[in-house]
């Protein structure tokens, strides 16, 4: 089986992103170790009774509801490509509930507190430029931070950018003015940061793409330099992003969109669409939600 999960890795770096690729060869990893002690060597072998043995496991060392929800989409993807390639007949992993994970969300930034903070002056030098250009392209363009450290030179335009999204989606999301400012004022300091032939757009001092953990200490260390007084992450800002574009235009369907989220429920879930804004809402639009100045005629007993 060792060779059969070799083979499918090989294919999935073609198209996924390396932070799903590290994931799913994890998750497989840990199924690879499970199937050595229970004696099953070939994919073949994998049904949904030994499938759900595994999860159980998983989830009796103590693995988080949300993992085992990976660890799940890894399994299926992998059987999947079974199934392809004629080694399982069918896909048992469908047969198998996903653990429900719970929410846990980030509180989105105060609208002035974050203006507050983007416009702190700064002291430019060529990564001070950087890190504000990436500052104002995470919270115009709501990206996540995946998509913002595997941004190439080509993927910019003038006002718009296109990015990779999970699952290997690709989608254009636009560029606000402050952003673009932004950039324009990073890439003279980039080209000559940068080694000659690196593409990416948010190079580091030795000229090379700048990676997931290093843009995650950059925005914390920014956060105390500018005197936020909260945490800050690149997460934060796409919920800030989704969740103030909500308030201003309250539609739904163009942040799920500009999010890139397949299914309009997580759009919801992810900006924390409260009661009252949805029972205002309702009582602005149903027809029999509508208030009355006056009670409407009773009809007449028979």
């Amino acid at each position: 089986m060792n060779a059969q999960v070799a083979a499918f890795l090989a294919s999935l770096a073609q198209h996924a992103s390396p932070a799903t690729l590290d994931a799913y060869r994890r998750d497989l990893a840990a199924l690879e170790a499970f199937a050595q002690a229970q004696g099953i060597d070939d994919a073949a072998q994998l049904t949904m009774a030994n499938l759900r043995a595994f999860l159980s496991s998983e989830r009796s060392r103590g693995l988080a509801a949300r993992s085992l929800a990976r660890r799940r989409a890894a399994l299926s993807r992998f059987a999947e490509d079974c199934v392809t390639q004629g080694i399982l007949a069918d896909n048992p992993v469908t047969l198998l509930r996903t653990p429900k994970a719970p929410s846990h969300l980030p509180r989105p930034l105060d609208v002035d507190v974050l203006a507050r903070f983007l416009d702190t002056p700064h002291d430019q030098s060529p990564l001070a430029y950087r890190d504000q250009a990436m500052l104002e392209l995470l919270y115009s363009s709501g990206l996540r931070l995946a998509e913002l450290a595997a941004l190439d030179l080509d993927d910019l335009e003038t006002q718009r950018v296109r990015v990779m999204g999970k699952g290997a989606k690709p989608r254009q999301v636009p560029v606000g003015r402050r952003a673009q400012a932004a950039l324009a004022a990073w890439q003279p300091h980039r080209s000559l940061l940068a080694n000659a032939d690196e593409t990416a757009l948010f190079v580091g001092q030795r000229g090379q793409r700048l990676g997931h953990r290093a843009i995650q200490k950059r925005l914390a260390q920014l956060a105390v330099t500018r005197g936020l007084p909260e945490h800050l992450h690149p997460h934060r800002l796409r919920h800030s992003f989704a969740s103030h574009l909500l308030e201003s235009s309250q539609d739904l369907r163009a942040v799920q969109e500009l999010l890139g989220h397949a299914n309009l429920s997580t759009t919801q879930v992810y900006t924390r669409l409260d009661w009252q804004h949805l029972a205002a809402s309702y009582d602005a639009a149903h027809p029999r939600a509508r208030r009355h100045t006056t009670p409407p005629d009773t009809p007449s007993e028979a």
